[in-house]
C-alpha cells in the first residue's frame, strides 16, 4: 500500500514549471517601464524630488486619434463572435490601406487580423517549419518567443559600420550553413533598436539572397508610417511578395497599443492549406480579436483626412526629437550613435569605453544597463541580452518618448517649427526630461572614465 499524502504535505509541494518557460524572463523594457511608473506614482504621492530618466519603454506618447475613439464608442454594442482571421470589412480596409500607402496589392483573403503584431509574429514562428534567423541588435521580443516554442535560431550579428543593416553578401555566407533548409528571418523596418530605414535597392538585394537560400521573411513594419521621409520607405511585401509575412498594426503610428490589433499579409505563394493553418491556429490560441475593436479599426484604415494629418504631425515630432537627441548623444565623447530615420529609437555603442567599464566592474553588456540606472545617474534603457548582443558588446537602445505627446502635438499644430533652430527650441520646450537625461549620461561617462 502506497504511503498516504497528508493535506499539509500536498499544500507544501512546489508547482513545477516547464524548462522552456524558465528560459525566458520578463522583457526588460516592460520591467523597467513598470518600475519607473511605480516609482513616479509613489514619489508623486509622497512629494519625492528624485526621478528616473526613462529611455527604456517604446510606447508612442501621443493620444489615440479621435476618429478611433469615436468609432470604438459606436461599435461598443457589437458583442458577437467573429471570424478567427478577422471580420471581412476590416480585412478589406487593411488591404486598401496597404495598397494606398505601400503599393501592396493583397487580396483580403491573404490578410489575418490578430491581437497585435507580437501575437501574429509568434503565430508565424509557431506555424512555419524550420529555424529562425534573428539579426542583432534586435527588438527584445523575437528571441523569447522562439525560446518559448523551443525552436532553434541563429543570430546574425550586424556591422555597426553599415548602420547595423543586413548586408546581402554577409547573409549569403551566413546561409550556407543551412544547406537550403527553410528558415524564416526577421527584417524590422524602420529598425528597432537603431532607427535605420532600408532603401528599396537594399531590400531587393536581400530578397535575391533569400530566394536563393530558401529564406522566408517576417517583415515587421510596425513603424512604417513613422518613416520621417515617407518616400524613403519600401515594404518587403513589394520586393519579395512570394516570401514575406508583412506585419503591421495600430500600436505605433496610431498610438493605440492598448487596442491590441495587428495585421499580417501572408505571402503570395501561401496555398489555401497554408492560410487555413493560420486561421486554425489563430482560432485555437486567441479565437479572434475583440469584435468592437475590429469594427472601430475600419475607420482608421479607410481613407481619413484626420488620420492622415495625425500621421504627418506625429511623424514630424518623432523626427525633430529623434534627430536632435541622437545628435546630442553623439557629442558625448566615447559614444557612437545611429541617426534615426523612422520610429522612436536609436542605438548607442559604448565599446570605446570598454576598458574603463571593465575597470569599473561593469563586466558585460547586461551589467551596462545596471550601471546606468544606479544612483545617482538613474538612466533607464535596454542593453545586453535583451537586444541579442554578445556579452562583450556594450550597446544600448534609446527610446525617445518620455514627454507629453498630446501637448507636443497641440504645440506643433499651433506653430510648427520651420528650421533647425526652431526644431531645437521645440525639443527644449516639449521634452525637457530627456534633455536632462543627457546631462546625467554625461556625468555617468565622466564617472566611468575617472
Amino acid at each position: 500500500m502506497s504511503e498516504e499524502i497528508t493535506p499539509n504535505e500536498l499544500t507544501a509541494r512546489k508547482i513545477e514549471i516547464e524548462q522552456h518557460v524558465q528560459a525566458i524572463k520578463m522583457p526588460d523594457n516592460l520591467a523597467i517601464a513598470l518600475m519607473v511608473a511605480k516609482h513616479r506614482k509613489n514619489c508623486n504621492d509622497e512629494g519625492c524630488p528624485f526621478d528616473y530618466y526613462a529611455f527604456a519603454f517604446g510606447q508612442s506618447p501621443f493620444h489615440v486619434p479621435p476618429p478611433l475613439v469615436k468609432a470604438l464608442g459606436k461599435s461598443a454594442e457589437k458583442g458577437h463572435y467573429s471570424d478567427a482571421e478577422g471580420i471581412p470589412q476590416l480585412r478589406e480596409a487593411v488591404a486598401g490601406f496597404n495598397k494606398r500607402w505601400f503599393g501592396i496589392d493583397a487580396d483580403p483573403d491573404r490578410i489575418v487580423i490578430g491581437p497585435g503584431t507580437k501575437d501574429l509574429i509568434h503565430l508565424i514562428f509557431d506555424i512555419v517549419s524550420g529555424g529562425a534567423i534573428l539579426p542583432s541588435p534586435s527588438w527584445i521580443g523575437y528571441s523569447p518567443q522562439i525560446k518559448l516554442l523551443e525552436k532553434h535560431f541563429h543570430i546574425l550579428h550586424l556591422n555597426p559600420d553599415n548602420d547595423y543593416k543586413i548586408e546581402p553578401s554577409q547573409l549569403h555566407d551566413f546561409a550556407k550553413q543551412f544547406s537550403g533548409e527553410q528558415h524564416v528571418m526577421v527584417i524590422n523596418n524602420p529598425h528597432n533598436p537603431t532607427g535605420v530605414v532600408y532603401s528599396r535597392g537594399e531590400l531587393e538585394e536581400i530578397a535575391d539572397v533569400c530566394r536563393v537560400n530558401n529564406i522566408l521573411v517576417i517583415a515587421d513594419e510596425i513603424y512604417a508610417i513613422t518613416t520621417y521621409n515617407f518616400d524613403d520607405f519600401t515594404s518587403m511585401g513589394v520586393v519579395y511578395p512570394e516570401g514575406s509575412f508583412v506585419t503591421n498594426g495600430l500600436s505605433k503610428d496610431r498610438s493605440s497599443g492598448g487596442y491590441r490589433l495587428g495585421s499580417c499579409i501572408l505571402p503570395e505563394k501561401c496555398s489555401k492549406k497554408d492560410s487555413d493553418a493560420f486561421k486554425k491556429v489563430a482560432a485555437t490560441i486567441y479565437t479572434y480579436v475583440s469584435t468592437p475593436t475590429q469594427f472601430a479599426a475600419i475607420d482608421v484604415y479607410n481613407p481619413n483626412d484626420e488620420i492622415d494629418e495625425y500621421f504627418e504631425i506625429t511623424r514630424n515630432i518623432h523626427r525633430i526629437i529623434g534627430t536632435h537627441l541622437s545628435a546630442e548623444f553623439g557629442k558625448i565623447d566615447g559614444l557612437k550613435v545611429t541617426t534615426p530615420h523612422g520610429g522612436f529609437y536609436f542605438f548607442v555603442d559604448f565599446n570605446e569605453l570598454k576598458d574603463d567599464l571593465k575597470r569599473k566592474d561593469v563586466p558585460d553588456s547586461n551589467a551596462l544597463g545596471h550601471s546606468l540606472i544606479d544612483h545617482p545617474f538613474h538612466f533607464a534603457c535596454v542593453t545586453g541580452d535583451a537586444c541579442l548582443l554578445d556579452p562583450d558588446d556594450y550597446g544600448a537602445r534609446i527610446a525617445f518618448v518620455d514627454y507629453n505627446g498630446k501637448q507636443a502635438y497641440d504645440n506643433y499644430k499651433a506653430d510648427p517649427p520651420s528650421n533647425e533652430a526652431e526644431d531645437i527650441e521645440f525639443v527644449k520646450k516639449n521634452a525637457p526630461k530627456m534633455l536632462n537625461g543627457i546631462e546625467s549620461l554625461k556625468k555617468w561617462v565622466e564617472f566611468i572614465r575617472s
